[in-house]
C-alpha cells in the first residue's frame, strides 16, 4: 500500500522544503526543552537491533531513548542541534542523503520527525547502502491530535503546519516497503508557558520576522489566558498521535506481509 499525495506533507517546491528545514538550525536548547520524546511503543520496534543510527537526530530526543538499549550513532544537518545530541551518542553533522557511514555498517536506522524534510529517493538509496542485509528502518512522527476543536484552534494559532492526517502513510522508494505500522495515542502535560515555548520551536516561528512572532505570541497568550482561563501554573493535557513505520527491503516485506 502506497500513500496518496493528499496524505503527504506538502511543500510548494524543493526550495521551500529546504528553507523550512534550515529554520531548525537555531534555538537548539529551546527545541530540546520544549519538544516531547517518543512513547515506548516506538523504541520497542527496534528491539534486537545492535547498532542503530538516528538520522536527523536533532537534539537527541530519540537518540537518548535508543541509547538505553542499543549502540547508537547520531547525525543531523544542524551543527547546533547535533552538539546537544552528542551528549547521548557519537554524533556528527550530515544528512539522510549523505550520512558519511560505511557500507553495511548499521543494523537499523531511525528517522523521527525527519522524513518529510528529506529527498526520499536519495535517502532510501543511502539507507540501502548503510543498513546491513536483514536490517530495518524506523520512521516516526509525533503529531498533535487536532480531533478536539480546542486543540485544532491552538495549532492554527501556533501555525503548526506539520500536523499530519490520521492514517497517513510516508512516501518511500525502492528497495524499501512498509512492513509494519504502529499508531498510538498519548498525552503530554504542559503549562501554558511551555505551550508557548513549543510554538517557538515550529518552523513558522523560526523563519518569521519579529513582528510576526510577537503577533503569534500575543494570540497564544490571549487564547490560553483570557479565552481558556488558564493560569501560568495550570496543567494542560496536550493530546498527541504517534505514527511509526518499520521499513524492510521489498523482498522481505513481500514475504512476511503486514503483521
Amino acid at each position: 500500500m502506497y500513500p496518496s499525495r493528499a496524505q503527504r506533507p506538502r511543500f510548494r517546491d524543493t526550495e521551500q522544503r529546504l528553507a523550512l528545514a534550515r529554520a531548525f538550525g537555531t534555538g537548539a536548547n529551546e527545541y530540546h526543552d520544549a519538544r516531547p520524546s517518543y512513547p515506548p511503543e516506538v523504541t520497542d520496534l527496534l528491539d534486537g537491533a545492535g547498532t542503530v543510527v538516528d538520522i536527523g537526530a536533532g537534539t537527541g530526543k530519540l537518540t537518548a531513548a535508543l541509547a538505553r538499549r542499543h549502540a547508537v550513532l547520531a547525525l543531523d544537518p544542524s551543527a547546533e542541534m547535533i552538539r546537544l545530541a552528542a551528549r547521548y551518542a557519537p554524533a556528527w553533522q550530515a544528512t539522510a542523503e549523505h550520512t558519511g557511514l560505511a557500507d553495511a555498517s548499521v543494523d537499523a536506522a531511525a528517522c523521527a520527525q525527519t522524513w518529510h524534510w528529506v529527498n526520499v529517493p536519495l535517502a532510501c538509496a543511502e539507507l540501502d547502502r548503510i543498513v546491513r542485509p536483514g536490517g530495518v528502518v524506523l520512521l516516526a512522527w509525533n503529531t498533535i491530535d487536532v480531533s478536539d476543536p480546542w486543540v485544532l484552534r491552538l495549532t492554527r494559532i501556533m501555525h503548526a503546519g506539520d500536523v499530519l492526517r490520521p492514517g497517513f502513510l510516508p512516501e518511500i522508494a525502492a528497495p524499501w516497503a512498509i512492513a509494519r505500522e504502529v499508531r498510538t495515542a498519548w498525552t503530554d502535560a504542559l503549562t501554558p508557558p511551555e505551550i508557548i515555548a513549543l510554538a517557538r520551536t515550529r518552523s513558522y516561528w523560526l523563519r518569521s520576522p519579529q513582528r510576526v512572532r510577537r503577533r503569534v505570541q500575543e494570540n497564544l497568550e490571549w487564547y490560553l489566558y483570557e479565552h481558556s482561563r488558564y493560569r501560568p501554573d495550570s496543567v494542560v493535557a496536550l493530546p498527541y498521535r504517534c505514527d511509526a513505520f518499520v521499513l524492510s527491503r521489498t523482498r522481505t516485506a513481500m514475504r512476511t506481509g503486514l503483521p
